[in-house]
């Protein structure tokens, strides 16, 4: 199957009574808007928390490769709808510019929150293989932004070049995703924001499990509020690719961890 439309292996109820609210600007740059889409639970109670699923690569790029968008492929559908379902607002998005249309989306968040239904106080992210180095940099201590997420998700990514190590530099370069967290290290963390770290035992990309590896044991020594799911014999994408007990599993674990980070509530 093309992977255009992959879908996530774990479904929940609910999902199909999802409401969408597509093509929303939020910014407008080089004469192109740039849009989100606005996933919602059935029957919402609002103001709803809501889940960022951060991108590292620029849409442009992944049309060439792909013939879609981000936010058209069915994992970001999927994943946005099991997250909607499950109670919280899902927001996918379009870009040109990783880091700065980032900085955009969250200003228009915190800036419509009221009228979009959700608070701006109870946001996480959500990103996956290169998309994480994007996601790991709002999580850096800086005086340039006030607030961090509530919470994060990273599945298999690639992380931090920890140690003298260049893979995660490399792998930028070959395959095109942003790289703001060069020269930063795990003590750069903030050390109060919640991580879920999914790892591939068997993932297939170079140097990622390496680098992986040597953040969960930094994050570890440093006593950060890290959850890992390992799944030993999953390949990269489990969550796409193997439709297995293991696979669906962490896929539940990864919903339950946000939902009980923004929410404070379980899933039964």
């Amino acid at each position: 199957m093309d992977i255009a439309r992959k879908t996530a292996v774990y479904e929940i109820p609910g999902m199909e009574a999802v409401s969408l609210r597509r093509d929303i600007v939020y910014r407008t740059t080089a004469g192109s808007d740039l849009t989100l889409d606005f996933y919602y639970p059935p029957n919402p109670t609002e103001p709803l928390p809501a889940v960022i699923f951060v991108l590292g690569y620029s849409d442009p790029g992944v049309e060439a490769r792909l013939g879609c968008k981000f936010k058209e492929m069915g994992s970001y559908i999927s994943w946005a709808r099991l997250t909607a379902a499950s109670g919280m607002a899902a927001i996918t998005y379009t870009n040109r510019e990783p880091i700065a249309d980032l900085d955009a989306l969250l200003g228009f968040l915190g800036d419509n929150a009221s009228s979009l239904g959700i608070d701006a106080d109870r946001i996480g992210i959500w990103a996956a293989s290169g998309n994480v180095p994007l996601a790991l940099s709002l999580l850096m201590e800086t005086e340039k932004r006030p607030e961090y997420p509530q919470c994060a998700v990273l599945c298999y990514g690639l992380m931090l070049d920890l140690d003298g190590a260049t893979g995660v530099a490399e792998s930028a370069k070959i395959w095109g995703f942003t790289n703001p967290c060069a020269g930063k290290s795990v003590s750069d963390l903030a050390s109060h924001v919640p991580i879920f770290i999914a790892r591939a035992g068997k993932d297939q990309m170079p140097h990622l499990n390496q680098a992986l590896d040597g953040f969960i044991a930094k994050a570890l020594e440093r006593n950060l509020p890290i959850t890992l799911a390992n799944h030993p014999t999953g390949p990269h994408a489990f969550d796409l690719f193997d439709d297995s007990h293991t696979s669906r599993t962490i896929i539940r674990q990864i919903v339950e961890f946000m939902r009980s980070q923004l929410t404070a509530k379980s899933i039964c």
